[in-house]
């Protein structure tokens, strides 16, 4: 990066007062409970985001759709539970599709042997991320229609600081190999850390996980990911890798970070919250967490899953334990 800070590439200090996407709070719907897990990417000429949904069984996948990166429309469930007794019975989220990668490029969808190339993770008990999660790879023939493989990683295989779970994976390839990074944690039963890894594969069969996971662990105490770093969204700037990712600090609220690496391995945080939580009653009064970036006509548009009390909103405290919606912060301020 030319600049000798490195986060000014990646600040985006202009919060919008208003969410993009929010749940329904309408029983039945497949985001009725929350949205979250944003992925940004651009295909067939529109803005696309793909979204993890809760309905208060497990996770679904929405899609939304935009021309201008700020009014999005709803297209509906894309990608539905599977039969009892498979990986995906009560929750599968798509939460990443192979991309451009480039930080200000424009994103674009890639297609891999005909048909688009994604990633999901999922569950497998009922509820909010219950159970030791796992990862696989989908595959699209287009945006609707999904095909999903069983997990390629899971707790089982893997060392002791991801033996609790694995969650929300970031797919990209990089020189002819594919590489998937996802955070884990290192036990099934609260409380848990959250640190983030990486595997790669040259032929999207067989994976192998990196020696020196976890590339991005916690931070010491008083730091603003010493519980979790968790999230990772790469893209690259130049000749330089940036991982948005987030981090949960000790005092209970978790907010957008920063990382960087020459090599996809070796990472090196930033000094400083990118965004942080906001003040109370505020959209992200609770957490700034769960990046996807993307960006156009200069302006790089990081969209980020936002949570408040219920108590914030409506003075209840039923139904579900935060309000979440999908929130967004830019690098300019937009007319």
């Amino acid at each position: 990066m030319k600049s000798t800070d490195p986060i000014a590439a990646v600040r985006t200090p202009y919060k919008f007062d208003r969410p993009m996407l929010t749940a329904t709070f309408h029983a039945g719907d497949f985001d009725s409970h929350a949205v979250d897990t944003p992925f940004l990417f651009r295909h067939e000429g529109r803005y696309r985001m793909l979204y993890g949904s809760f309905d208060g069984i497990g996770y679904r996948t929405g899609l939304a759709s935009s021309d201008d990166l700020v009014t999005w429309q709803r297209e509906g469930l894309v990608h539905d539970r599977g039969p009892a007794g498979s990986p995906t019975a009560f929750n599968v989220a798509i939460n990443g599709l192979l991309r451009d990668v480039a930080l200000m490029g424009p994103g674009d969808a890639t297609v891999v042997d005909g048909r688009l190339l994604g990633v999901w993770h999922g569950y497998p008990e009922r509820g909010q991320e219950q159970g030791r999660g796992y990862t696989g790879l989908a595959r699209g023939d287009s945006l609707r229609r999904w095909t999903v493989e069983p997990p390629f990683l899971t707790a089982a295989d893997g060392a002791a600081w991801e033996r609790g779970g694995l969650y929300k994976p970031c797919l990209i390839r990089h020189d002819g190999r594919y590489f998937v990074f996802y955070n884990a944690k290192n036990t099934l039963e609260w409380p848990w850390h959250e640190q983030i890894g990486v595997a790669w594969s040259d032929d999207l069969r067989h994976w192998t996980r990196y020696e020196g996971n976890p590339i991005v662990p916690n931070g010491g105490p008083g730091s603003p990911d010493e519980i979790f770093a968790a999230d990772p969204c790469i893209l690259q700037h130049g000749q330089t890798w940036v991982m948005f990712y987030y981090g949960l600090a000790a005092d209970g609220h978790a907010r957008e970070l920063a990382a960087f690496s020459d090599d996809l391995l070796t990472w090196r945080k930033a000094d400083r919250v990118l965004i942080d939580v906001g003040a109370d009653g505020s959209l992200d009064a609770m957490h700034a967490h769960k990046p996807g970036v993307i960006a156009a006509d200069g302006v790089l548009y990081h969209y980020y899953g936002a949570a408040r009390r219920w108590q914030d909103v409506d003075g209840s405290d039923v139904v579900h334990w935060n309000r979440r919606c999908v929130a967004l912060a830019t690098s300019r301020p937009l007319g």
